[in-house]
C-alpha cells in the first residue's frame, strides 16, 4: 500500500480542464502531466497513446469520452485534476465533474474560438460560481488570431477576462508569449523545454504597455485599497498585484487569459503558474452546504477540514475489470480509513468502506485513509450512484443532488442468441449504472429493450462497449427520435368505471380537465405534469386523490396517440363520485387511466420534437451548399462568423432531420466540414409528420391500444 504524499491543504488545487471537441484539452492535460514529473514522455492523440484517454474507443476515435481524474505536484502544490470529454453527447461527464473542483481551466482553440460546447460548459460553470481561468491554445496553427479569440470570449462568455500574456508571433512564426506583469518575455526554442527569458520585443512595446495598463487598472478596481494607491500614483508591487488578482479571481471578477500551443509545450509552465497562483484551494472557499436527511429545513455546512464530520460526494460510478465496483468521491471534509462505515442518507443505510484508491487515469494507487480535499475511488460502496453524499453514521448530511439532461435519442437492443439475453439486460443495467444520461427500458409485454442517450455518437460508443467489455454484439434498430406528446386546446369530460360481477362491483367517476401547461407553472410539474385537485372532501374523499392521480400519470406516461410520454399538460380533477361499498382506490386509479386517455384525445393532440443547436464550421467555399440543406431539414439559419479561413453557423434544426448528419456533411464539403449538434428545446411538429410518426408507430405496435 503507498503512502500518500501529502501538501498542506491551503497548497492542494482541484480543478477541471474543459473545452469544446479538439480544441487540444487532452493534449494540454498531457503537457501539465509531462512537465510536473508525473510521466516522462507526453502521449500523442493521433499516436492513441495518451494517459488520459485510456478507453480503446477513446484511442480509434481521438476524443475524450469518460472523464478521467490524475494528481500531480508543482512546486509544492498537490494538483489534483479532472479531464473532460468535449463532445456534446457526454454532458453529464462535465456536470458531475463540475461540481466537484474548486476551480476550471478552460481551453479555447486559438483558430476555432469560443464554440458551443465552450459556453454549454461556461453556463455550467457559473451556476456553480467557479472561479476560472482560460488558455487559448493551437496559436501555431493557420488562422489562428489571438485577438479575434479574445473577443468572442468577451462577447459569449464574459466580459471580464483579462489576458495576462500577450502572443510573441502568431500562427508559424508564434514561439512564445510576453508576461504583462512580469514585463518579460518568454521564448521557447525547439530544442529546449524551459523557455528563455528575455526583454519585451521593441515592435511590442506600446501594445505591452497598454495592455499591461490596463490589467493593473483592473486588478486595483476590485480592491479599494489599491485603487486609492493607483488613483494616487504609486507604484504597486508584484507580489500584492498578484494577491489581489488571485482574491478577484476566487471571487469571479476576472478570468485571467493566458495562450500557448500546448502540442509543442509552449506556454505550459505559466499555465501551471497560474494555476497554483490564482486557483482558489479548498480553504479559500466557502463551505459545502446541505441539508439534515430528517429535516430537510436544517441547512448543514461542512468546512474543509480534517477534523469536521466526514461528508463526500459521489460524482462518477465504474465497473473496473479488476476491482469490480469503484465510486469515486471528492472529499469535503473529515477524515476516514479503509474499513470505517460510511452512511448513505439517500439509502438510508451504512456500508464499510474497503479499499481507497488515487487514481491515475486508468491506474490505481491503493492509500490507507482519505481527507477533506482528496478526490478518490472506493471499494465496498456497492449501494452509491451518481450524486449520492456518503458521510459520518453519526453526523447525516445530505449535499444537493446532481442534475442531468433528459435523453432525446433511442435505440432498440435484442440479443443474438436467446441466451444472450440475461447477459445483455445486465451489461446495458451497469452501462446505466456508470451514465445518468443513458436510459434503459424494457417492455414487459414485448420484451425489447430499449437504450436512450444524448446522441448518434453516445449510443455508438456505448454499443460499442457492449461490444469490447461486456462481450456482447446485439441486434441494433435504426436510432428513433425520443418525441414527447402534449395538447393544445382545453378540454374537460367526466368517465365513469363501472363494473359489475357478483358480489361487490367497481365503481368510480371522475371529472377532470386538461390544458396546456403555462410557462410559470412549468417549475412545479413532475415529469412534465402538473395534477391539481379542487373536488370538494364532501363529493370524493381526499382518499381517492391520489389514486386517481397515479393512474392519470401512468397513462399519460405509456402515450396515448403514439406512444410517447405525454408533457406540459396540466390536469384539474375538478369532482368526482363514489360508491359506499363498490368503490375501492384501484377503481380509482383505473378511472384515472380511462380519463387521461380520453382527455388528450379530444384536446388537439400533437406531439413535440427535439429541437438541436447546430454549429458548423466549412470553407467559405462549401457554405452555400450547407445553408440549402439546413433549410431542406426544416432549419432555421441564426448568426454566420468568419473563424479564419472557415464559416461558422450558428443554427437550429430538428433531430429528425439530422440522423446521419455527420456522413452528409463530410460528402457535402469533402469531409472538411465539422459540426456539433446539443439539445436546445421542444417544439411543435407540422400536422403531415405527426400522421407519418403516428402512423409507423402503430405498425411497430408502439401505440397502446386502449
Amino acid at each position: 500500500m503507498a503512502k500518500k504524499k501529502e501538501a498542506p491543504i491551503q497548497n492542494v488545487r482541484i480543478l477541471g480542464i474543459f473545452a469544446h471537441v479538439d480544441a487540444g484539452k487532452t493534449t494540454t492535460t498531457e503537457s501539465i502531466l509531462y512537465f510536473t514529473g508525473r510521466i516522462h514522455r507526453a502521449g500523442n492523440i493521433d499516436d492513441g497513446d495518451t494517459q488520459m484517454d485510456f478507453m480503446q474507443q477513446e484511442r480509434e476515435r481521438g476524443i475524450t469520452i469518460m472523464s478521467a481524474a490524475t494528481a500531480c505536484h508543482w512546486k509544492g502544490h498537490r494538483l489534483n485534476i479532472i479531464d473532460t470529454p468535449g463532445h456534446i453527447d457526454f454532458t453529464a461527464e462535465v456536470v458531475r465533474s463540475i461540481r466537484v473542483i474548486d476551480g476550471a481551466v478552460m481551453i479555447v482553440c486559438g483558430v476555432g474560438g469560443v464554440e458551443p460546447q465552450t459556453e454549454a460548459v461556461w453556463l455550467h460553470a457559473n451556476n456553480q460560481h467557479l472561479p476560472r481561468i482560460i488558455f487559448v491554445n493551437k496559436l501555431d496553427r493557420v488562422g489562428a488570431d489571438f485577438k479575434r479569440v479574445l473577443g468572442e470570449i468577451h462577447e459569449r462568455l464574459t466580459p471580464n477576462a483579462l489576458p495576462l500574456e500577450l502572443p510573441v508571433g502568431i500562427e508559424s512564426t508564434f514561439e512564445g508569449v510576453v508576461d504583462l506583469l512580469a514585463e518579460q518575455t518568454l521564448i521557447w526554442k525547439e530544442d529546449q523545454e524551459d523557455p528563455i527569458v528575455t526583454a519585451v520585443p521593441a515592435e511590442m512595446t506600446d501594445a505591452v504597455a497598454a495592455a499591461r495598463e490596463h490589467l493593473i487598472d483592473s486588478i486595483c478596481e476590485t480592491d479599494d485599497d489599491l485603487l486609492m494607491q493607483r488613483l494616487e500614483g504609486e507604484d504597486i508591487a508584484l507580489d500584492v498585484l498578484k494577491a489581489a488578482l488571485r482574491q478577484a479571481v476566487i471571487d469571479g471578477e476576472i478570468v485571467p487569459v493566458l495562450c500557448g500551443t500546448s502540442r509543442n509545450r509552449v506556454g505550459v509552465q505559466p499555465l501551471l503558474d497560474a494555476i497554483v497562483d490564482y486557483l482558489p484551494a479548498p480553504v479559500d472557499l466557502k463551505p459545502i452546504k446541505g441539508h439534515n436527511p430528517f429535516d430537510h429545513e436544517e441547512v448543514l455546512e461542512r468546512p474543509d477540514d480534517f477534523n469536521a464530520p466526514f461528508c463526500a460526494s459521489a460524482f462518477k460510478i465504474v465497473t473496473d475489470p479488476h476491482v469490480g465496483h469503484l465510486t469515486w468521491v471528492r472529499v469535503f471534509s473529515g477524515r476516514v480509513e479503509a474499513g470505517d462505515m460510511l452512511y448513505n442518507p439517500r439509502t438510508g443505510n451504512s456500508e464499510r468502506l474497503g479499499r481507497i484508491y488515487r487514481m491515475h487515469a486508468s491506474n490505481r494507487e491503493q492509500v490507507g485513509w482519505m481527507a477533506a480535499s482528496d478526490v478518490v475511488a472506493l471499494v465496498g460502496v456497492k449501494e452509491a450512484i451518481t450524486g449520492d453524499t456518503l458521510c459520518d453514521p453519526a453526523h447525516p448530511i445530505m449535499l444537493e443532488t446532481f442534475d442531468f439532461p433528459d435523453p432525446v435519442i433511442a435505440v432498440a437492443l435484442s440479443p443474438k442468441t436467446t441466451n444472450d439475453r440475461e447477459k445483455l439486460q445486465q451489461a446495458v443495467i451497469r452501462l446505466c449504472n456508470e451514465d445518468p444520461t443513458l436510459i434503459s427500458k424494457l417492455d414487459p409485454e414485448t420484451g425489447e429493450l430499449t437504450l436512450s442517450g444524448m446522441g448518434e455518437l453516445h449510443l455508438d460508443v456505448t454499443i460499442d462497449r457492449l461490444r469490447t467489455e461486456f462481450g456482447v454484439v446485439p441486434n441494433v434498430s435504426a436510432p428513433q427520435v425520443s418525441y414527447r406528446e402534449t395538447v393544445r386546446a382545453v378540454t374537460e369530460l367526466t368517465t365513469t368505471y363501472k363494473k359489475q360481477s357478483g358480489g361487490h362491483g367497481h365503481f368510480a367517476e371522475v371529472m377532470m380537465r386538461i390544458e396546456p401547461l403555462s410557462e410559470d407553472e412549468a417549475g412545479e410539474a413532475q415529469e412534465g405534469m402538473l395534477f391539481v385537485s379542487e373536488a370538494p372532501p364532501a363529493d370524493l374523499p381526499r382518499d381517492f386523490w391520489r389514486p386517481t392521480e397515479l393512474g392519470l400519470r401512468r397513462a399519460l406516461g405509456q402515450g396515448v396517440i403514439a406512444g410517447f410520454p405525454v408533457q406540459n399538460v396540466k390536469v384539474t380533477l375538478l369532482d368526482g363520485r363514489y360508491h359506499e361499498v363498490d368503490s375501492a382506490a384501484m377503481d380509482f386509479e383505473i378511472a384515472g387511466g380511462m380519463a387521461a386517455r380520453q382527455l388528450v384525445r379530444k384536446a388537439a393532440p400533437t406531439l413535440l420534437e427535439p429541437v438541436m443547436r447546430i454549429d458548423i464550421n466549412v470553407p467559405e467555399d462549401y457554405l452555400g451548399n450547407i445553408v440549402s440543406d439546413i433549410g431542406r431539414r426544416r432549419g432555421m439559419m441564426g448568426e454566420m462568423r468568419v473563424r479564419g479561413h472557415l464559416r461558422n453557423i450558428d443554427g437550429e434544426v430538428p433531430l429528425a432531420e439530422a440522423r446521419g448528419y455527420a456522413t452528409d456533411i463530410r460528402s457535402m464539403t469533402q469531409g472538411r466540414g465539422t459540426f456539433t449538434l446539443e439539445f436546445n428545446r421542444y417544439d411543435v411538429v407540422p400536422d403531415n409528420i405527426v400522421e407519418e410518426v403516428i402512423k409507423e408507430r402503430k405498425a411497430a405496435g408502439k401505440v397502446p391500444e386502449r
